[in-house]
């Protein structure tokens, strides 16, 4: 479950993490009410689940409660990541001095969590990781001991500040360990955490998600935030409103499998001939007619797709419903890019024989699939 930034900073502010000054607003007129109790230039910022809101125009400054009216009246108005701007943040601007990057996630490959600092905050970790990887300090978290505050302030020293900064700023890394073990978290980070050029550290961004499996244990949280714990766009919502694992990729090449084995599967062979997945579905056991349309309608509202690859291996989904599913979804002109398909398995000459009197296509391999849909996306490029 992803929190908000603003519901994050609450939960920061709890166990006495310093923040900037203000407070959430859903309206302009909460927006200008809000910079007027700040008193000083703020920055309005959209509280949306998705990242880089900066690019997408969703974090502007303001130096009257005037400016912060019409700036959230823009930023209310938007989607981010097709997700819609409900709230926004209204804070104090800060006068910054440096930004800084902390947080804490779990290494899988170790099997525990891992603590990771930067002095070169304000930028994703990841592009950081790839251009400046000796700039970020990691420490694993010993499950039976937990996080230290020699190491904490070991780390702070590390990322090479001195003096009395060294127990302000490790503090801040010991509060989000405390934060991680009281509400089982996946994930949480401060990226910028700011120090002000008048010496203060601060949490200017706050991210937290909080493991699902676990929400039973944190009932109050919840009751508290007042809404479901689902951070969809439309697409996941209606994939998980018909039962169907969806992921979405970068890549450009849909594939609409049954199985999640078989999916995975697809994905590998799509990048062994040179092409990238825009979409993981998985249909599950027993698809019907209804049910492949359907995922297929799901797949191609998804901008990215420039062709859709079905891979199904029948067992209790039978390829003649699957066949079906197919010449429905084009008979209704729902699809508007390539199609490539393969089915073996439970009524597969059925299925096959309905595909070719529809003057439908499909190839008997997978690797033969996977280099014909690559092949199509390349010829449109």
């Amino acid at each position: 479950m992803k929190l908000f930034e603003h519901e994050a900073k609450e939960i920061f502010k709890s166990f006495k993490m310093p923040t900037p000054a203000g407070g959430v607003a859903k309206t302009p007129a909460d927006a200008k009410k809000r910079a007027s109790e700040v008193g000083k230039p703020v920055v309005v910022k959209a509280q949306v689940l998705a990242g880089k809101r900066g690019k997408a125009g969703g974090v502007k400054f303001a130096d009257t409660p005037e400016e912060a009216e019409k700036h959230a009246k823009e930023i209310l108005a938007m989607r981010i990541n097709d997700l819609p701007v409900e709230a926004v943040l209204i804070e104090e601007k800060l006068d910054i001095e440096q930004e800084i990057y902390a947080g804490i996630t779990i290494d899988r490959n170790e099997r525990k969590y891992v603590v990771i600092g930067s002095a070169a905050g304000g930028m994703s970790i990841e592009e950081l990781a790839e251009e400046s990887p000796e700039k970020i300090i990691k420490m694993h978290v010993d499950p039976h001991l937990g996080f230290q505050p020699y190491q904490a302030r070991d780390m702070v020293i590390a990322m090479g500040f001195e003096g009395k900064q060294i127990n302000q700023l490790a503090t801040f890394f010991l509060i989000l360990w405390d934060i991680v073990e009281s509400y089982d978290v996946e994930l949480t980070e401060i990226n910028p955490l700011i120090l002000t050029k008048d010496g203060r550290f601060l949490a200017a961004d706050a991210r937290l998600n909080i493991d699902e499996n676990s929400l039973y244990r944190h009932k109050n949280l919840i009751e508290k935030l007042e809404r479901e714990p689902i951070d969809q766009n439309e697409r996941e919502r209606l994939a998980t409103e018909n039962d169907m694992a969806y992921v979405e990729l970068d890549g450009d090449i849909a594939c609409i499998c049954n199985g999640a084995g078989l999916t995975m599967a697809t994905l590998d062979t799509v990048s062994l001939y040179g092409g990238k997945a825009s979409t993981f579905l998985d249909l599950g056991g027993g698809a019907d007619a209804q049910r492949v349309e359907k995922g297929i309608e799901i797949a191609l509202m998804y901008p990215k797709v420039k062709a859709i690859l079905v891979n199904i291996m029948g067992g209790i989904t039978r390829c003649d419903e699957v066949a079906k599913g197919i010449i429905s979804a084009r008979e209704d002109g729902d699809i508007t890019v390539p199609l490539v398909i393969r089915m073996v398995g439970t009524n597969e000459e059925e299925g096959q024989e309905m595909l070719n009197k529809a003057g439908i296509p499909f190839l008997r391999t997978m690797e033969d699939a996977a280099s014909k849909v690559v092949e199509l996306v390349k010829e449109a490029a």
